[in-house]
């Protein structure tokens, strides 16, 4: 880490969340200038006019998802670290993200001694890996998904994926993600085909088969 003042943006479209991140870090790094943002635009925005250490995304963001703004961010500036800070469970994203370029995928439901411990190590310029997302990547790496056709699908794609199995229909689902529902019915049928499904209900069995989404979880 840099002997500059440490600048950390802090992007969820729930202020809540943000104040919470906030109010944890800013106990512990007391001289951090802490930058806020609720959707792609203002965290792209933020990026372009002002110089970071380290920015906290969530994967559920209004308009373009966080995985989509985590490619953009690592294109764009490549050194630059990122904590994905999701409610999502780490076998439906984790992977995805770290394979992106995350320095670490957190849920929401970390204790903030933890965040703060987390938070150093990306700091100091290392990665991140829970014993979860390290069985995960090395399952994959073994072979042991292949047949897992949900991992054809965009990230985009996969988000809608899960929504349709937690119960959600098109319109609801449009309104969420502040996109149309012609554009959720597209997705819908490139799910279906990429996962040789046939309706929505099969889709939610598929992810409860292959433990995507818990019955709780939304």
């Amino acid at each position: 880490m840099g002997s500059g003042k440490l600048r950390i943006l802090v992007a969820d479209d729930h202020c809540v969340v943000r104040a919470g991140i906030i109010k944890a870090l800013s106990a512990n790094f007391s001289d951090a200038d802490f930058g806020e943002a609720s959707n792609s635009a203002e965290i792209l925005n933020m990026l372009h006019t002002s110089k970071w250490n380290l920015v906290m995304l969530d994967i559920y963001m209004p308009g373009r998802n966080g995985l989509e703004i985590l490619r953009e961010i690592k294109s764009g500036y490549p050194d630059l670290p990122v904590i994905i800070f999701s409610m999502y469970p780490e076998d439906q994203f984790a992977v995805r993200a770290i394979k992106m370029g995350a320095s670490a995928y957190l849920n929401k439901d970390i204790s903030s001694k933890e965040l703060v411990r987390i938070v150093r190590m990306i700091l100091n310029g290392e990665r991140y890996l829970s014993d979860t997302v390290v069985n995960l990547i090395t399952n994959e790496l073994r072979g042991e998904s292949d047949k897992d056709l949900h991992k054809l699908l965009s990230d985009r794609e996969y988000q809608v994926f899960l929504l349709i199995a937690s119960g959600k229909s098109v319109s609801i689902i449009a309104t969420e993600l502040c996109l149309s529902v012609k554009t959720i019915s597209v997705y819908r049928t490139n799910i279906l085909k990429k996962i040789c499904l046939k309706n929505s209900s099969e889709i939610t069995h598929y992810a409860f088969k292959h433990n995507l989404v818990e019955s709780s979880q939304f």
